[in-house]
């Protein structure tokens, strides 16, 4: 039988999006987690998984995939047979491209760093964070504006690679109240089959 295993760590934004892929996906793995505060992270069985010491890592029976978009790709392409959450046209193929590459880059620069700075104390520039976690924002709620999700007509793996560090930017001090057409593209997601949350830490706005 095959076994799934997902190598997590609760409040990873990271870890939610391979989380909430495989929830999506009707999938239940075993889940593994690891803890950061005592280095689990950097022990030799998981940097055997994953050289770079990263959550998630998925373990699909002895294939192993580390990198949370890899993984959203990986899913999607071995576990979707509809095809809609990674579509194969060139179009929006490409599409979902530039959002997993935005999840990697502004939106990883922004409202994500911003949590680490609220959430696991991390030593970055605030006011420079929240500037860029608001800058990527604005570009999002321009691009919602008459369409649902990001890259189709219907959610993607580009949805799920950007809903968790957005959903969770008021922990940041990243306030989403002069986003409307965000917000209501996070309740979108949130109202979708097999939806599970990222659990929220009482930081930022939020505590």
């Amino acid at each position: 039988m095959k076994t799934l295993k997902l190598y997590h760590v609760p409040l990873s934004g990271h870890s939610h999006r391979a989380q909430l892929m495989l929830s999506l996906l009707g999938l239940e793995p075993e889940i593994h987690l690891i803890d950061l505060a005592n280095g689990g992270q950097k022990s030799a069985e998981f940097l055997a998984l994953n050289a770079f010491g990263q959550v998630p890592v998925l373990d699909d029976n002895g294939t192993i995939i580390a990198d949370s978009t890899a993984i959203l790709v990986y899913l999607a392409k071995t576990y979707d047979a509809s095809g809609k959450w990674l579509p194969t046209d060139a179009l929006t193929a490409a599409q979902v491209q530039r959002w997993l590459s935005v999840a990697s880059g502004q939106i990883n620069n922004g409202p994500a760093r911003a949590r680490l700075i609220t959430v696991f104390g991390a030593a970055f520039d605030p006011a420079d964070t929240i500037d860029r976690a608001h800058a990527v924002l604005q570009v999002i709620e321009s691009h919602l504006q008459g369409r649902e999700f990001l890259a189709a007509d219907h959610a993607t793996i580009a949805d799920v690679s950007a809903y968790s560090y957005i959903a969770h930017a008021p922990e940041g001090n990243v306030s989403l109240e002069h986003y409307p057409n965000v917000r209501a593209w996070l309740a979108r997601i949130e109202s979708l089959k097999g939806f599970v949350p990222m659990p929220r830490s009482l930081a930022g706005l939020v505590g």
